[in-house]
């Protein structure tokens, strides 16, 4: 029997993790309730099958991903059965785990499992929401239109997250050539002026004293500044891999200028296109909520979604609680309360996700065009420091002559 690892709060607020074993999912939210704990997260423990591991990960790049969906839709439209249709991809597939999980799931089909469960086999390739999206087109018949919907979403995610990377690979690169430079004049250019100011005699200024000081200890202690900056950027990424990390940096980053601004739109447009896309296929506002806060890609935008479940559970409507929270623009609660008045609340949303989608472009390019003079400055004035430095003791002998 599957093992899962839970995060539950009781009546009083308190908050346990653990395991427990449950035949799925569904059965073990069931079994927490029963003990009058409220599921926040539940999720299959990870093991490994046959060298390959089915819990947590990337298995897959999100380009194939998008690609099979998108073939797997085509063949079902056309009337081929999902049994031979995963045969047919099963022997095109780039991706060893897609190869394996897809063999996996003829196998399962064969001996009498449904699609969805067959799939939820394989999270390490297809993600709970993946998941969800198959069993509600299996459920209402319409498994290639959902397939499609899928694909469509897959696309724009990969998007917006590229356009997240594109907006930190600039800054990243240019003070990595900062660094570079700097270490350059260090190692190789400054001492070549000690050796000259030293036989001119002169005391040296203050500035050049500095410098000088400066690259006698990146010449002596090079192994130590580059280790001290590897240390920092690898305790910072496994510090962030911690529940306590992830909330800490994601609230600090959230309100810092303009990079904030990306990460709450970025974050908005996530949620609003999974809730969207759930919603649409027939799944339940519950489930869509906790499966969308957990794609937003930042904890105080995931903690307000999962507030907002719990007051959708007590019977409240989904914008009173939203509208209470900081960082969830009042459109987007105004675009929501429309569609629960009319009753398309999946199209609204889907509107919301547009909108938002258009406005990470314009954050990229704002974040870009102030990041590019900024970093510019900083580089020149970090270089004009050291060459004045350098073309002091120089200017003093020349008046010196005089």
């Amino acid at each position: 029997m599957p093992r899962y690892q839970f995060e539950a709060r009781d009546t009083r607020g308190r908050v346990f993790k653990g395991e427990l074993d449950a035949p799925n999912e569904s059965e073990a939210r069931v079994r927490l309730r029963a003990q009058k704990l409220m599921p926040m997260k539940v999720a299959q423990a990870e093991q490994k099958v046959s060298g390959l591991k089915k819990v947590g990960g990337k298995g897959v790049p999100l380009k194939e991903l998008q690609v099979f969906t998108r073939q797997l839709s085509t063949l079902l439209g056309s009337g081929i059965p999902i049994l031979q249709s995963l045969e047919v991809l099963s022997q095109s597939q780039r991706s060893p785990g897609m190869t394996i999980a897809l063999k996996s799931m003829v196998n399962d089909i064969n001996q009498g499992r449904r699609f969805g469960e067959a799939m939820a086999e394989h999270p390490l390739v297809f993600d709970r929401f993946y998941v969800n999206m198959v069993k509600a087109g299996e459920e209402s018949g319409n498994i290639d239109q959902i397939l499609n919907r899928l694909a469509v979403y897959i696309e724009k995610a990969a998007k917006v997250k590229s356009q997240i990377k594109g907006a930190m690979v600039y800054p990243i690169a240019i003070l990595s050539v900062a660094f570079l430079v700097v270490a350059g004049l260090m190692i190789f250019v400054i001492p070549k002026f000690e050796a000259v100011f030293a036989s001119s005699g002169q005391d040296l200024p203050g500035l050049t004293k500095i410098v000088v000081q400066m690259s006698k200890i990146f010449m002596s202690y090079w192994w130590a500044i580059i280790g001290g900056i590897a240390g920092s950027v690898f305790f910072l990424i496994n510090y962030y891999r911690t529940d306590e990390g992830k909330k800490t940096i994601d609230t600090v980053m959230i309100d810092v200028p303009y990079v904030g601004d990306l990460i709450q739109k970025s974050a908005v447009a996530r949620f609003t296109r999974t809730l969207s896309t759930l919603l649409a296929s027939g799944v339940s506002i519950m489930e869509a909520l906790e499966i969308a806060s957990r794609v937003t890609g930042n904890v105080v935008i995931e903690t307000a979604l999962i507030r907002a479940r719990e007051a959708i559970s007590e019977g409240k409507s989904l914008t009173v609680p939203l509208a209470k929270e900081k960082y969830i623009p009042q459109m987007v609660t105004q675009m929501i309360g429309v569609g629960e008045q009319t009753g398309a609340i999946d199209q609204m949303l889907n509107k919301v996700a547009d909108f938002y989608e258009d406005e990470v472009d314009v954050a990229v390019s704002a974040l870009t065009s102030v990041m590019e003079p900024l970093m510019m400055v900083v580089l020149g004035g970090i270089i004009a420091f050291i060459v004045v430095a350098m073309y002091l003791p120089i200017f003093n002998m020349a008046g010196s002559v005089q």
